[in-house]
């Protein structure tokens, strides 16, 4: 039997992993910058990468405690698609961000000064 990837609980295909030259939302060429905005737009990635970003290993229940209300399976899913397109990867002890993963986290820290600044102004209205 042919194996047609990853399946929901429900039995439905997962999307795959969005990586750069793969069609991703909103590029059927799968433009670089088109295949991480799909991959840091599903739901909980950036979580549960804001939740590895110090440099500390975390195993999975631990993660999954910290990131709160995230299924098990939504989880799995996530530390799958992280771990393919290069962000994350799990040692004896855990997850940890690889020096790609930590790059990328360096990059979204000013938009997390910039939201400061813009939720300040918001409430001054």
């Amino acid at each position: 039997m042919v194996s047609q990837g990853p399946r929901t609980s429900e039995g439905k295909r997962m999307p795959p992993t969005p990586l750069p030259g793969r069609p991703a939302r909103g590029s059927r060429t799968g433009r670089p910058i088109m295949a991480l905005l799909d991959l840091l737009g599903r739901r909980w990635t950036l979580r549960v990468m804001w939740e590895l970003r110090d440099s500390t290993p975390q195993t999975f229940r631990g993660l999954q405690s910290r990131c709160g209300d995230i299924s098990s399976s939504v989880l799995t899913t996530r530390l799958r698609d992280l771990d393919e397109a290069g962000l994350i990867t799990h040692l004896g002890e855990g997850y940890l961000l690889t020096s790609q993963g930590r790059s990328l986290l360096g990059h979204l820290l000013p938009l997390d000064a910039w939201a400061t600044r813009w939720a300040a102004n918001t409430r001054r209205r």
